[in-house]
This record gives structure tokens, sequence and C-alpha cells, in this order.
């Protein structure tokens, strides 16, 4: 009988494919070359590495991992080696725009009007169009950057990293982690990259910790180049850095992709793709009940920011963290999955919510 493996933090996938399948759920830390070994199948998150440590010498023929970012798979490997793998595009870019709207109304609340102001979108694949989109919402003129979409698709659309620097007032990742190559996006944000900023702004990585040098960004927090910063990805996690966590305006433990409608797009997504490939006839399975939304009064809500932030307390989130960073690790793996704005639609009274919904159509399809 197939075995497959899966990441037992993968939410809304348990049961599913055990009518089909032996199954074995395992935490990140039990997923290792003796666990695998006698693997058809594994279904992963960004914390399995799947390279030669894990699958020499295993059975393993495929891998799906239920996230956007695939750099923890070794896509060469598996190439040599026969291994077919998928991860699931697209799965929380709605997610990581209502992380976003919380963070844009934080700014709006605490630092600056947004209206008017450059938006600096560095990465624009399924993540970052969105957030692109979401600055035009907010009234901010928006700056993309993406090297490879511009070399593809022609220039008209996007500007350099020295015009990113030089003309935004915030500037969020949104790009995949490259470790070589000529999109190289390690340490994009490097001592360089912060030398060439011509406004003091506003720094949000919420792509992969690695995009954003620590010791670059502190030094340039500390030499007033940056307003302020708000991390969700970190070098080193779940080890992050105590002085850029003192130091920046908003937390998070790598979650900003963590609604429940996220997981349960990759859920659906790595089930689907299991099945295409070993026939196992649940090629149109979806999850289809989420949790219910948080218990929130809105019917006073008559804001946008003010809709953002109480649907999803980033600032709640920020002071976790801050307060206990060494359970950086328990609160990923533990995150109480948020319901994104669609969710709320219908608590809100009906002048604001024709206001919201043509405002940020995004959200309310």
């Amino acid at each position: 009988m197939l075995k497959i493996i899966i990441d037992s933090n993968i939410p809304y996938i348990q049961g599913v494919l055990d009518r089909v399948a032996e199954v074995r759920y395992l935490t990140h830390q039990e997923i290792n070359a003796d666990t695998v070994r006698d693997a058809d199948a594994l279904i992963v998150r960004t914390r399995t590495k799947c390279n030669a440590s894990l699958l020499n010498g295993s059975k393993v023929k495929f891998i799906a991992s239920a996230t956007i970012g695939f750099d923890h798979i070794d896509a060469e490997y598996c190439r040599k080696n026969g291994i077919t793998w998928t991860n699931a595009p697209g799965c929380n870019a709605l997610s990581v725009a209502q992380y976003m709207a919380s963070v844009f109304s934080f700014l709006k609340n605490n630092f600056f009007d947004l209206s008017g102001k450059t938006l600096g979108v560095v990465g624009v694949g399924a993540v970052g169009s969105k957030i692109a989109r979401l600055g035009n919402c907010f009234g901010m003129n928006v700056l993309q950057n993406d090297p490879p979409r511009a070399r593809k698709e022609g220039a008209a659309s996007f500007v350099s990293l020295a015009e990113i620097c030089e003309e935004s007032d915030i500037i969020t990742f949104h790009t995949p982690l490259n470790l070589e190559g000529e999109d190289k996006t390690f340490h994009l944000a490097d001592e360089k990259f912060f030398d060439r900023l011509g406004k003091k702004p506003v720094m949000v990585n919420a792509a992969r910790g690695e995009v954003v040098s620590t010791e670059a960004l502190l030094k340039a927090i500390e030499n007033g180049k940056v307003l302020a910063s708000v991390i969700d990805c970190w070098e080193n996690e779940p080890n992050i850095d105590g002085r850029l966590l003192e130091k920046a305006a908003l937390t998070t433990p790598h979650i900003a992709g963590y609604s429940a409608e996220g997981k349960a797009n990759a859920a659906s997504q790595c089930v689907q793709a299991v099945s295409k490939f070993f026939g196992l006839g649940l090629d149109n399975w979806h999850v289809e009940n989420l949790p219910a939304p948080s218990d929130i009064d809105l019917t006073s809500v008559s804001t946008p920011e003010e809709f953002f932030l109480k649907t999803y307390n980033i600032v709640a989130e920020s002071n976790q963290l801050k307060s206990s960073p060494h359970l950086f690790e328990y609160q990923r793996s533990h995150y109480p999955f948020r319901r994104e704005p669609s969710a709320y639609l219908s608590q809100l009274k009906e002048d604001f919510q024709k206001k919201l919904t043509v405002q940020f159509p995004l959200f309310f399809k």
C-alpha cells in the first residue's frame, strides 16, 4: 500500500488520504532519514529540508509542500533522483494581503498618512501583486521591482531596486529566497541597499528572513536611515535576534500567511497534487468547513483601518512575541488561524459594508 508521511502541523488534511494510503503524521523534528526511508510521498512545510540528507536511500517519489515558498526543497537533487515535487503557489496570498492591510493600518495610525506616499514592492508574484493592489487601495503610489518578470514581460511596469530605494516611503519584500544566480535574493537588503535610501522608509519583511541582512538593518535603524521596521520573517528562525526584536515596531513569528483560508487552500492543493500523481481519485478534494470567525463587535466600525486592526490584531501578536521570543516556534506551530476579511463582511453596517467592498475589492470577490 502507498505510504505517505505528512507533517502533523498541517491543518485540515488529517484523515483525508488515510482512506487510500498508509499515512503517518509526524512533527517536522520526527521527519528524518529513518522515518522517510519507506515512504512513497511526503507532505511537508518549510521546516523540513528536502535534500540528500533526508532523501538518500529512500523510496520517496513525490513531495508536496503546503507553502508558497520552496527554498527548503533541493530541486536539483530531486531532478537527478527522479523525485517530483510541488508547492502550493498562491495558497495564502490573500492572507499575506490581510497581514499587510493590518500593517498599513497600524502605520497610518502611528506614523503617517498613507495617501500619496510611495510603496515599493520588491517581488511581485502571487503575493506581491496583491500587495501592490492593496497599496493602491490605500491611496499610495506603487513601485514594483521584479527582475524575472521585467525580463519576461518588459520593463514598462517595473523599476530598478535603486529606484525603490530612492523613492519609497515603505519598502516591503515578497521574494523567494535565492541563494545564488542572476536573481539572488540572499541579503538583497544589505548595507549597500540601505546606503542608497533616499527617504527614511518603513521596512517590512514578509518574504524570507535571509532576504534582509539583520546586521545591515540594525545599523540602518541605529543611524536613522530607517523610520521603522516590521518583521515577520527572521534570519536564523527560531533563534531570532533580540536586538531587532526590541527595535522593530511590529514583530510576528512568521505567520503572515497563516489564515484559515490560506491553510485550507494549501491542504487542498497538496491532496490534489498527491492524488493526481498516484491516481488516488481525490483530484477535486477541497476543505469545506472552516472555523467560525472570532466573536468581535464590529457594529461601530467606521474606517477601514479600524476594521483591519479589529479583525486581525497584529499589535497583540507583536506584543506576545516581544514578551516571549523563546516561544517563537511554539507560537508559530500553535497559531490560532485567523479568518480573512470576507468572513466578517456580514457583521458590518450596510453602508460601511458597501464602502469597504468598493475600496478593497481584492478581499471581497
